[in-house]
């Protein structure tokens, strides 16, 4: 977007962003978002993906026992769709599971896996650089992790006594207390839950994953009140979809109330990663999304405008294009129009890679006072 002045006109209040930040609005703006029967909120925090993995499509044959099992079957029953997969460009890949993320609102998404030089380089969305390990059974293990710093680390991903273990086994390596973000979750059985409760861990929720694996989730114990529950998608590899999805499914499994599934994708996930807390005050980033619908009913569809440090990266396609290099992509089904970002940027998007259909005919001209 050439300017970096403009307005954002919702149902719930008005907001100006100014040089990346929320602003008090003041005077005339070249340009104004108008939704009147829509809202605007802070951007979502996903607390668990594998960007790299999210043009993979589900691949595997549940029900494992645990996801060494499934890793093993992977690469015995599906070595060259993920040899073929592997092939695709590494920034390509990654820009998948990022504009899987943006499409839903998310403005922040912790990614599990190694640090990649692109998430510095004009990457669309926010990727918090965290400390991490695969698991105790698959490596890098956590052997180095240092338990002074918070770190992400899979635990208890499993149906079978191994999974359960694993709780016992961190508390034993001075692993299980405050700093733990441990993704999934399942396995544990009583004595772990009654552990991990006590050790003031937190819990990223990834509810379609775990389904999909293993055929169940969560116990209701790990995440009744007193635990600190963040929400994650996963990859595309085993979850479901986007973030909005998740939400969607883990209210209906009545495990959490509306107020903890919100706070899982917003002021909890924040806190507990170490962010900035999320907000619409003046001097805030504009971090923001405009939701048609309330958010735990909200799909990808209902996602309007998707901005990231004050640049509109989404914009739903009933609005006139923001920006000359603005053009409309289809992920997931659902089509919005995009800013690509830099050269480096749109070049992997032009690829025509198989999670974006990107519609290329020239794009719009930038245009003042949009209207939902």
């Amino acid at each position: 977007m050439s300017e970096r002045r403009f307005l954002i006109e919702a149902r719930n209040r008005t907001l100006a962003i100014e040089d990346g930040v929320i602003a008090e609005p003041r005077g005339s703006y070249p340009t104004v978002f108008r939704f009147p029967d829509a809202e605007v909120r802070p951007g979502l925090i996903n607390a668990h993906d594998h960007l790299h993995r999210n043009h993979y499509g589900r691949l595997g044959a549940p029900p494992y026992a645990d996801a060494v099992e499934w890793a093993h079957d992977m690469r015995q029953r599906h070595r060259r769709d993920v040899e073929a997969r592997k092939a695709v460009p590494r920034r390509e890949a990654l820009l998948a599971g990022g504009w899987k993320n943006l499409f839903a609102g998310v403005t922040t998404v912790v990614h599990h896996d190694r640090w990649e030089p692109d998430f510095e380089d004009d990457f669309p969305l926010h990727v918090p650089r965290i400390a991490w390990a695969n698991s105790l059974g698959m490596p890098p293990g956590p052997e180095a992790i240092d338990p002074a710093r918070r770190f992400c680390l899979h635990v208890a991903e499993g149906t079978n006594a191994i999974a359960a273990d694993e709780v016992r086994q961190l508390q034993a390596m001075g692993l299980l207390g405050p700093n733990l973000v441990a993704v999934h979750g399942l396995g544990m059985d009583e004595d772990a839950v009654e552990r991990f409760r006590a050790s003031g861990a937190a819990l990223v929720w990834c509810p379609s994953s775990n389904q999909y694996l293993f055929g169940r989730t969560v116990p209701a114990g790990l995440v009744s009140p007193g635990v600190d529950v963040l929400l994650g998608s996963d990859s595309l590899l085993t979850g479901a979809g986007n973030l909005l999805d998740e939400l969607r499914l883990a209210r209906g499994l009545g495990l959490l109330s509306d107020q903890r599934l919100e706070a899982a994708v917003g002021e909890v996930a924040a806190r507990r990663l170490g962010l900035r807390a999320p907000s619409l005050e003046p001097g805030e980033p504009a971090d923001i999304v405009v939701l048609s619908r309330p958010l735990l009913e909200a799909s990808a569809e209902d996602v309007w405008l998707v901005v990231v440090d004050g640049i509109p990266r989404v914009v739903a396609p009933a609005l006139a294009p923001f920006s000359g290099t603005a053009r409309l992509a289809t992920v997931g089904g659902v089509t919005r129009w995009v800013e690509p970002g830099g050269r480096k940027h749109r070049s992997a998007m032009n690829r025509m890679a198989p999670w974006a259909n990107l519609q290329r005919e020239a794009p719009g001209k930038f245009t003042r006072g949009m209207r939902a």
